[in-house]
């Protein structure tokens, strides 16, 4: 018996991986960057009520949690429905050099940003040199 295979089913099931699906959607994409002693990480999350979303930090792994809702209501007829609905989860590993108890957030056209400032510890600091000769040095040549 000869098996034939549909050439878009595996397309299909990579745009399924990268863009997500109505029931399972996508990863929300993010740009993270360093800037002086400020970290930021700024989610896409177009669309999304301010209130669904939530942000957490936890042993230094970071959360955020967000929904898209479709309208509801007796009068909505849906004609189309390409964008991806449900609940979008993205985690990132923070290292110990955050400040994470510092943590600030704020959402603007559509964009979560989170700023993070780096831990005092982190920074570059001078270390001063002592010497057993209070300082002093002879040098022979």
């Amino acid at each position: 018996m000869l098996m034939r295979t549909d050439p878009f089913r595996e397309m299909d099931r990579l745009a399924e991986q990268f863009f997500g699906t109505t029931t399972r959607p996508a990863v929300m994409h993010l740009d993270a960057y360093r800037d002086g002693d400020w970290f930021y990480a700024a989610f896409d999350l177009p669309g999304v009520d301010p209130e669904s979303i939530d942000c957490t930090v936890e042993r230094n792994v970071l959360t955020v949690r967000a929904e898209r809702r479709r309208p509801t209501g007796d009068k909505v007829e849906l004609v189309a429905a390409e964008r991806p609905m449900g609940v979008f989860t993205r985690q990132l590993f923070l290292g110990d050099t955050l400040d994470t108890d510092k943590l600030e957030a704020g959402y603007e056209n559509g964009v979560l940003t989170l700023r993070i400032p780096v831990a005092e510890r982190a920074k570059p600091r001078r270390v001063n040199i002592s010497t057993s000769d209070n300082g002093r040095r002879e040098i022979r040549s």
